[in-house]
């Protein structure tokens, strides 16, 4: 049971994180422009210039594309946007699956004026939302990247222990939206938590770090983390219907594991995941007749912080095949 002293802390805890959360939506201005997409507004950021334009989508959680920007945007347009319910965007009532995510990237696009063609960037989960809508929009795509995508034929056959692994990270999402709100997830973020557990991230801007922080200190990141985690295997079914893209060209990037070996994950059935990974990559190269892997030697599942360098690569050929 909690005694007096911690309690008090509690209370101060989360008043101080609903005091700071008020303070940041008062003073800090997001980097791009809200849209309304239908009842709820959407967060785009763009920033550069070029013929094409990359479109980035997201991880299950992730706001990874914003570690890329100034980079993508030296050599053309590029487009981040946060799904709903992440970063500065609305909470959508709608169900948390790739068919919807799509419709509402398409009319996001669409309200905001950017102009096909697309270079796609799909991160994890996000792979799942640009296949898909390659699949429906074909004619607005130049070209796809997937970087450690899923594929739903594995995905829809988790052996047992992956299953327990994704309830796992599921009741952690439900505890961190508890946390969250309480002000415990900025309390460790504040910490350097985050930077414990991913020393890579010591390796971009403050500015961009902590900007990417405030969505994971708010509970309604990690609620969308439940629901779109909750509906993973309808969109896996959803994306099933997007099982050729023709000739787009594609190009995977293959982590070089799932997760780096730590004292964070020594419970983990690493070496499921890794076999896991490597069928789903034979998988996702058959998509295309123009399909092309690149390996990130050095990385993680988290290419977009431990080698963004290959998601640069991958961009500039995409642009030069054009």
């Amino acid at each position: 049971m909690f005694n007096f002293v911690q309690v008090l802390c509690l209370i101060f805890t989360s008043f101080y994180h609903h005091w700071a959360s008020w303070q940041e939506d008062r003073l800090q201005k997001p980097p791009g422009e809200l849209v309304d997409v239908g009842g709820y507004k959407l967060h785009l950021c763009s920033k550069g210039t070029g013929k094409f334009t990359v479109i980035i989508d997201h991880s299950l959680g992730g706001l990874d594309g914003y570690f890329l920007l100034e980079e993508i945007a030296k050599l053309t347009k590029v487009c981040i946007y946060d799904r709903a319910g992440y970063g500065w965007s609305d909470r959508s009532p709608k169900t948390r699956c790739s068919l919807e995510i799509v419709r509402e990237l398409d009319y996001l696009l669409s309200q905001s004026n950017i102009e096909p063609p697309y270079i796609l960037v799909g991160n994890s989960f996000g792979s799942y939302n640009v296949r898909l809508y390659a699949h429906y929009f074909p004619q607005k795509v130049l070209g796809i990247i997937l970087t450690d995508g899923l594929h739903e034929k594995a995905m829809l056959k988790l052996p047992l222990w992956l299953k327990l692994l994704k309830l796992f990270f599921m009741s952690g999402f439900a505890m961190s939206t508890f946390g969250s709100f309480l002000g415990l997830i900025r309390l460790l973020g504040k910490l350097g938590t985050f930077e414990l557990i991913k020393p890579e991230l010591k390796n971009f801007p403050t500015a961009t770090v902590s900007m990417v922080k405030r969505s994971f200190y708010r509970h309604n990141h990690w609620i969308t983390m439940w629901r779109e985690m909750w509906n993973l295997d309808l969109s896996a079914k959803q994306v099933s219907e997007a099982s050729s893209l023709g000739n787009i060209p594609l190009i995977t990037i293959k982590a070089n594991t799932f997760f780096k070996r730590s004292p964070w994950n020594i419970y983990m059935p690493l070496q499921a995941a890794d076999h896991l990974r490597d069928t789903m990559h034979t998988e996702l190269l058959k998509l295309s007749q123009d399909s092309t892997q690149l390996i990130a030697s050095q990385s993680s599942h988290f290419v977009w912080i431990d080698e963004p360098e290959a998601i640069v690569t991958a961009i500039k050929q995409l642009l030069v095949k054009s």
